[in-house]
């Protein structure tokens, strides 16, 4: 058996024309879609991105326990099971976050690995001269953010253009590189069994820096458009500024597209279909002005960023072009790929092998649950997404781990100093933690009140509605999935839940199926 996954940052679904509205050209997601189960209620679990990558790997949630960080020593990895199992497992990605501090546990785990450089503000080009003006037009609107946050976008445009200096054309682009290793490590294996190779690309992440011929497609050259790095901020620009920052996405997308169809040719061309796993996913989402918002994490989760484009195909099922309604999650995929390969699923794992789904549609979940560590908790069926605000905010974040790092440097000497040794979960296989207060300079999305959305009437999110019964029906589903991923106790106490674990319940909480 063998399994390929393609995996990209920020693929939104809607611009997919299987999901929606066909805002680009995408032949080659058609073609896929011709071709696998296509999930229309797919969502994230943890955002953003490492965190999202942690549960590819164990399989359970992120987001109630860690921020972004590394792997753990307690963590299962399916990357790593697989290895273990005499599977060899290969990651081809120009995902540069896995190359520092917060991300440096991950591609280990792997039998093998390659990186490739200078994707965003990846520390690969040196360059030290003072004529900063120059790296200037990439950014939109920096003055849109705090002082603090400019200075730090002003280093990264900087450093961007200095790898874009080594990208003169589509074979020096990141993303190209990237799928030429995941092919050469398909070419090199063709007639080997028992391999799973990742092939995962930073693209379409912002900034969004496409091929020359990529963007004529879609822009005039009498009215050339130059920013393609949104901020993570309110989105104040002028409608027209807003359409063209949109269609530098669309380029990028499409960009995206030509490289998948690479990965379809191979499939073709050996007769894949018959003995190999395809999987075509993303992590989440990004606003491109939708809510009055540019991006994720500093606003509310909406749809644009979880509800997210999954595709696969199982040939043990030989299931394709037809749509699942069934509700599944970022956690699901370890599962699913250990279950093809015959290896067991450890009871640690909180996600569903998706064979039931695909063969059949029958669902795995009735509820999942969505968010940033530190802000508010989302609940969905599928049908009607529950956004749960902060209660409590003197009950402070707080961090588990024994791997202190954020996405670049250690953790502080102030924030060690207010750690305390916990006495760890149900998944640390018996070990303590560090439990550190989250410092109050990370200001995950606001919420000063619940919200309901009704995606059946509302899919846009426009018009939060209010019901007594559906709130209550949701809330108790929030507390058996807080239940069953042995949430820290003092979420409870955050969210102004009333489930205390370890006390005797006098009610029923909704979970799992």
């Amino acid at each position: 058996m063998r399994a390929i996954m393609v995996m990209y940052d920020s693929l939104r679904r809607d611009i997919i024309p299987c999901f929606g509205e066909k805002k680009v050209s995408m032949p080659n997601f058609e073609r896929l879609a011709r071709h696998t189960v296509m999930f229309d209620n797919s969502y994230v679990c943890s955002l953003p991105c490492m965190p999202a990558r942690r549960e590819l790997h164990t399989g359970r949630a992120n987001f109630l326990h860690r921020s972004w960080g590394p792997m753990e020593p307690f963590d299962d990895s399916m990357p790593e099971m697989l290895k273990k199992a005499g599977i060899h497992s290969h990651l081809s990605t120009d995902h540069y976050h896995y190359m520092e501090d917060g991300g440096a546990t991950y591609h280990p785990r792997f039998s093998t690995w390659e990186c490739y450089r200078g994707q965003e503000s990846d520390a690969w080009v040196g360059y030290c001269s003072k004529q900063e003006p120059e790296f200037a037009p990439v950014l939109l609107s920096p003055e849109s953010q705090p002082k603090r946050l400019q200075n730090i976008r002003k280093i990264s445009g900087w450093q961007n253009m200095a790898n874009r200096t080594r990208m003169r054309n589509e074979e020096e682009y990141p993303q190209t590189l990237t799928f030429d290793g995941g092919i050469r490590f398909i070419e090199d294996n063709i007639n080997c069994d028992n391999w799973y190779v990742q092939i995962e690309t930073f693209d379409p992440h912002e900034p969004f820096d496409s091929p020359e011929p990529y963007q004529a497609a879609l822009f005039d050259p009498d009215r050339p458009f130059v920013p393609d790095w949104p901020p993570y901020a309110e989105a104040h620009e002028d409608p027209e500024t807003i359409k063209q920052m949109q269609k530098k996405y669309y380029a990028l997308a499409q960009f995206c597209d030509r490289s998948l169809g690479r990965i379809l040719d191979r499939m073709d061309r050996y007769d894949m279909w018959k003995d190999t796993m395809l999987i075509v996913n993303t992590d989440h989402g990004f606003l491109l002005g939708e809510h009055g918002w540019w991006a994720k994490n500093n606003t509310l989760e909406y749809n644009e960023v979880v509800h997210t484009p999954l595709f696969i195909w199982d040939p043990r099922y030989k299931t394709a072009g037809k749509h699942r309604t069934s509700l599944v999650q970022t956690i699901d995929l370890a599962p699913t790929i250990l279950e093809f390969f015959g290896l067991p699923v450890p009871e640690r794992m909180k996600g569903k092998a998706l064979g039931p789904v695909i063969e059949l549609d029958a669902a795995v979940r009735q509820y999942g649950m969505y968010g940033v560590h530190g802000g508010p908790v989302c609940v969905t069926d599928g049908k009607t997404v529950y956004m749960r605000a902060v209660r409590n905010p003197e009950e402070k974040a707080l961090e588990y781990t024994l791997m202190p790092a954020h996405m670049v440097g250690m953790f502080s000497h102030d924030e060690l100093r207010e750690m305390r040794l916990h006495e760890g979960f149900s998944f640390t296989r018996g070990c303590r933690v560090m439990e550190i207060p989250v410092m109050p300079t990370r200001n995950p999305g606001k919420l000063e009140h619940d919200i309901l959305f009704d995606l059946q009437s509302d899919p846009g999110q426009q018009k939060p509605f209010r019901d007594a019964e559906t709130e209550g029906r949701m809330e108790r589903a929030l507390i058996g999935l807080l239940k069953d991923n042995d949430a820290p106790k003092y979420l409870y106490k955050r969210f102004g839940l009333d489930y205390i674990p370890g006390k005797k319940e006098e009610a029923v909480y909704e979970t799992d199926l």
